[in-house]
């Protein structure tokens, strides 16, 4: 992993640092962004830079006569390199997100090696592939939208059953045996060579707990086999009356 260089002088008075999902309330204000290289579209003399940092994507704009130094910079340089770039936010309702940033500086903290790229393109690429590669498919925008969307759901649900009184309680993840009988087990290794299973339900956890503090649920993963099908997810709750 190498350092890049910086573009312009690097002790000029700092700007508002932001996220790129508040990029909308400094219309027209000069800021600072941190976060990665996602795309990047060249045009003669225009460079479109596409950044993101984990709230969004925003597109940027660098063009050889105004800014040299931060066109040289950004020129080739490689997806998922680390950034921070500043300029100024700009309504533009082509650009993704409907602002784009005027590149003004850019300071490239890594960049990934050619030798080396970043697995994923902006391209298709097969379900295993993908999946031996989780932890970097998880940048994309649809996966990490897949993920908000799920931290939602689970917020939502944790709120209701709170309001209602429920308790969070957790079951194990790993149990001696089978809670339900029809469904495959997910054998894995233990302690001292022994065998435990993957949890199937937290029910019969929360049966022991309910006896203890009346509502309670537990919001955790269960993992069951039925039919070719595997599931990974379970909100279950228990009132002991």
């Amino acid at each position: 992993m190498g350092i890049g260089k910086v573009s312009a002088a690097q002790e000029t008075e700092p700007m508002t640092v932001i996220t790129i999902e508040q990029a909308g309330k400094f219309d027209g204000q000069e800021v600072t962004l941190k976060g990665w290289l996602y795309n990047l579209r060249e045009s003669g003399k225009l460079l479109f830079p596409i950044f993101r940092d984990g709230t969004g994507i925003i597109q940027g704009v660098c063009a050889l006569k105004e800014n040299p130094e931060a066109f040289e910079a950004l020129k080739g340089l490689t997806q998922e390199s680390s950034v921070i770039v500043a300029g100024k936010i700009r309504a533009e309702k082509r650009a993704p997100g409907g602002y784009e940033l005027g590149v003004t500086k850019i300071q490239i903290i890594q960049k990934v090696p050619e030798s080396t790229p970043f697995p994923i393109q902006l391209k298709e690429h097969g379900v295993d592939f993908l999946l031996d590669h989780r932890h970097l498919w998880i940048r994309t925008p649809r996966q990490a939208a897949i993920l908000r969307i799920r931290a939602e759901a689970v917020r939502s649900a944790r709120e209701f059953m709170d309001s209602q009184g429920y308790t969070l309680t957790d079951a194990p993840m790993f149990t001696p045996a089978a809670c339900e009988g029809t469904s495959t087990l997910f054998e894995v290794n233990y302690i001292d060579e022994q065998k435990a299973y993957l949890t199937q339900s937290g029910q019969l956890y929360l049966e022991a707990t309910a006896m203890a503090l009346g509502k309670v649920y537990t919001f955790g993963p269960a993992f069951r086999g039925r039919a070719g099908r595997f599931a990974s997810g379970k909100l279950s709750a228990h009132q002991c009356n």
